[in-house]
């Protein structure tokens, strides 16, 4: 057992208890909705679009409806991914009012790679690697003034990655 200069006893439980009490005010912070990087209650985590074995399923389980070809949309991805299991993709767009935007890899096993929530007033561009099972269309699709456009590129896959 130590001593500080006032002759309180700074043990080591007494020190660990307080980082805990610090460390528990904080959480509270995040569960009373202090911390507004979080996202809103009513944006929910798309567990069944992300279920959906193919992209056109995934796209209407996602936003209830189909998305119209734009060349708004810009998908960047490799002509051929050397390893499936880290394919580099990203997607930006010149829409005004962008929602969201989402990456599908139409044969995985699950088409729907990722989803994102755009928030207002920022840049509507994201990046990512994605795995994808072999050679197919990858298609990004970004939500804009409450409709949906889209993209589509061939992306071929020399060594598989996550079917094989």
């Amino acid at each position: 057992m130590t001593t500080t200069h006032n002759d309180f006893p700074a043990t080591r439980r007494l020190i660990l208890q307080g980082a805990a009490s610090v460390a528990l005010v904080g959480l509270g912070g995040i569960a009373f909705g202090l911390a507004p990087a979080f996202a809103a209650a009513n944006d929910k985590y798309p567990e069944e679009a992300f279920k959906q074995k193919s992209d056109a399923d995934a796209i209407k389980s996602l936003y209830g409806k189909t998305a119209e070809p734009s060349d708004k949309v810009k998908l960047d991805a490799p002509e051929i991914a050397e390893n499936g299991a880290v394919v580099p993709i990203s997607v930006s767009s010149t829409l005004a009012d962008v929602t969201s935007i989402s990456i599908l890899v139409a044969d995985n096993p699950n088409a729907l790679a990722a989803s994102y929530k755009i928030p207002p007033g920022t840049m509507p561009n994201v990046a990512n690697r994605i795995k994808m099972a072999k050679t197919t269309n990858v298609v990004a699709v970004v939500e804009a003034g409450g409709k949906l456009y889209s993209t589509t590129k061939e992306v071929k896959v020399t060594v598989g990655g996550c079917g094989g």
